[in-house]
C-alpha cells in the first residue's frame, strides 16, 4: 500500500530546467516536498527521499496524506511506530 501511494504520488511529479542547468522538481499538492539538483536523475531520486520523509514525519504527526486516484488511502488513524 506504501509503494503504491509513494508511486502514484511520483507520477504526479513535475519537473524543471532552471537556466543555471539544474533540475527542480515537486509534487502538487504535497506541501514542501521538493527538490534540485544536477541532473534530472538526481533530482527525481531526491524528490523520492523528501517524499519519502515527509510521510512518515506526516504519518507520526497523525496528519492526513493527500488523496490520490486509484490508490487506496490510509487510515485517517494511521500512526507509525516510534
Amino acid at each position: 500500500m506504501l509503494m503504491d501511494y509513494i508511486q502514484a504520488a511520483m507520477s504526479q511529479a513535475r519537473y524543471d530546467r532552471l537556466e543555471d542547468g539544474s533540475y527542480y522538481g515537486e509534487i502538487p499538492r504535497f506541501r514542501g516536498v521538493w527538490a534540485n539538483s544536477t541532473s534530472l536523475e538526481c533530482c527525481r531520486t531526491q524528490l523520492q527521499e523528501v517524499l519519502d520523509d515527509w510521510i512518515v514525519i506526516g504519518l507520526q504527526l497523525g496528519r492526513r496524506l493527500p488523496r490520490l486516484p486509484g490508490v487506496r488511502a490510509f487510515p485517517s488513524k494511521a500512526r507509525l511506530a516510534v
